[in-house]
């Protein structure tokens, strides 16, 4: 009875051996399997993955447009009393238009350089005609450039000519120095002057 009842027992002890080996093999095995697909797996992802991705976007940046020669006059605090001049004589509509127009421009100061009381006196509404008169001398048609700028006489919108003098990069315009070139603008450009242009004969 004793050597049966061990050899059963050994008998129960090889099969459960076998069995768990079984089952450590199918583990193995599955795992070795999914493994295996992961690798295969991994390369089309990362391909898929790198083709949906998108592609940065450019941005472009538009260019910026100067306003027109009375925008630029506005927007420059040297240029308040030609600007309130301008409004005065009713010009403001004329040198917003397309042109182009050259204006050599006056600044503050030399507005203030004139005789006392003669600022007064122009920006009245009875002297509208002699303020056009004065502030259309200073107008030239055409965008003529510090480059273009040649010795001679200049025919203005008043249309008395200004006689204009080049020598050695200085720009003089009958009395008045130019004394900042070529501030762009949409329809034309503005050289600063440092005197009031008066047109030949004007009393004021």
């Amino acid at each position: 009875m004793s050597l049966h009842h061990d050899f059963l027992d050994y008998r129960k002890l090889t099969l459960m051996s076998i069995q768990q080996s079984q089952s450590l093999f199918s583990k193995t095995v599955a795992i070795t399997i999914a493994a295996a697909s992961f690798v295969i797996s991994a390369p089309t992802f990362a391909q898929s993955h790198s083709t949906s991705s998108p592609k940065p976007t450019t941005s472009t940046t538009q260019p910026t447009t100067a306003g027109t020669i009375v925008d630029v006059a506005s927007a420059n605090p040297s240029f308040k009393t030609l600007v309130a001049a301008l409004k005065a004589a009713d010009l403001v509509d004329t040198l917003s238009a397309k042109g182009p127009f050259t204006v050599f421009a006056p600044t503050d100061a030399a507005f203030a350089a004139l005789p006392k009381g003669t600022l007064e006196k122009l920006l009245k509404p009875e002297n509208k005609a002699t303020l056009q008169k004065i502030l259309t001398y200073h107008v030239v048609p055409g965008a003529v450039t510090s480059k273009a700028i040649k010795s001679g006489q200049v025919k203005t919108v008043e249309g008395s000519p200004v006689k204009v003098k080049v020598n050695q990069g200085t720009v003089t315009v009958d009395q008045a120095k130019v004394t900042k070139a070529d501030v762009k603008a949409s329809n034309g450009v503005i050289h600063v002057i440092d005197k009031v242009l008066l047109p030949p004969g004007l009393k004021l």
